[in-house]
C-alpha cells in the first residue's frame, strides 16, 4: 500500500466522521431532512474510504454502491446488512432531497444516524483489519 492511497482513505474517512457529526447536530436541532442527507454521506464517504485501496472511484453514487456490493458483499467478505444500511440510506436521502411531498421525521433521522454510526465504525474497523 502506498502512502497516497492510505492518505486518501484517511481523508475520506474523516469526511465520513464529519458528516456523522453534522448529522447529529442537525438532528438535535430538528433539521431532519438535512440530518438524513448527512447520514447518507457519512456512509458514502466511508465506502469511498475503503474503495481507495482498490483505486476505484465512480462519478455516480450507484457506481460506488454497485462496486462495493459486487466486490465486498457478494463474495461474503462483508455482511449483507451493511449493504442494506447503505442502500436504504441512499433511498431515504434521495426521497428526502428530491421528493416534494416527503416529510422527514425525527424517528427516521434517528434510525438513519444510528445505522450510519454502525456503518462507519464497521468500515473503519474493516479497513484497519484488512487494509492497514
Amino acid at each position: 500500500m502506498d502512502n497516497n492511497t492510505n492518505d486518501l482513505s484517511k481523508y475520506r474517512m474523516e469526511k465520513a466522521k464529519e458528516d456523522l457529526s453534522a448529522a447529529e447536530l442537525l438532528l438535535n436541532n430538528n433539521h431532519f431532512a438535512q440530518s438524513l442527507n448527512r447520514s447518507y454521506y457519512a456512509n458514502f464517504h466511508a465506502v469511498r474510504s475503503l474503495l481507495a485501496f482498490d483505486k476505484f472511484d465512480s462519478k455516480t453514487h450507484s457506481g460506488i454502491i454497485s462496486y462495493f456490493n459486487k466486490n465486498y458483499v457478494k463474495d461474503g467478505g462483508i455482511d449483507k446488512k451493511y449493504s442494506e444500511i447503505l442502500m436504504n440510506s441512499q433511498r431515504v436521502r434521495t426521497k428526502s432531497d428530491y421528493d416534494d411531498l416527503y416529510v422527514a421525521d425525527k424517528e427516521t433521522a434517528e434510525k438513519q444516524l444510528e445505522n450510519a454510526k454502525k456503518f462507519v465504525s464497521f468500515i473503519e474497523s474493516y479497513i484497519k483489519k484488512n487494509k492497514g
